[in-house]
């Protein structure tokens, strides 16, 4: 989804294969944006793999991961902002404090498909 302070802008869902980037819109949050494209605003799913580069050095040293994370698209309720993401441990933080600059691309929905439909065969 699109956090409700992103209302004002110009919105489209996510697709695969597209490259995103976190970036600060000029009411001043963080939210997700083709490159150089900060008049509209791309909207993911929650629950939506994604797969997060380029994070800051101070945000791998706070929550203790490297450049490159696994992550899902999560919702926050309480506080003024609601995107979120969630790392495979449980911890969740904002996009607030992701900050801009980092490179966000949806996992493939294909291959989690064909993993899904694998593990229920093998049940």
């Amino acid at each position: 989804m699109c956090d409700y302070s992103l209302e004002m802008y110009a919105s489209r869902p996510a697709r695969e294969q597209e490259r995103y980037v976190t970036t600060r819109f000029p009411s001043g949050s963080i939210g997700l944006a083709s490159p150089g494209d900060a008049s509209c605003a791309v909207c993911v799913q929650y629950d939506t793999g994604l797969t997060l580069e380029d994070i800051p050095q101070h945000v791998q040293v706070q929550c203790g991961i490297g450049p490159r994370e696994d992550v899902v698209f999560a919702r926050i309720e309480t506080g003024a902002y609601h995107d979120a993401i969630r790392f495979a441990d449980g911890r969740v933080l904002s996009l607030q404090h992701l900050g801009p600059g980092v490179g966000v691309s949806l996992v493939n929905l294909l291959e989690k498909t064909s993993t899904r439909a694998l593990e229920t065969l093998s049940i």
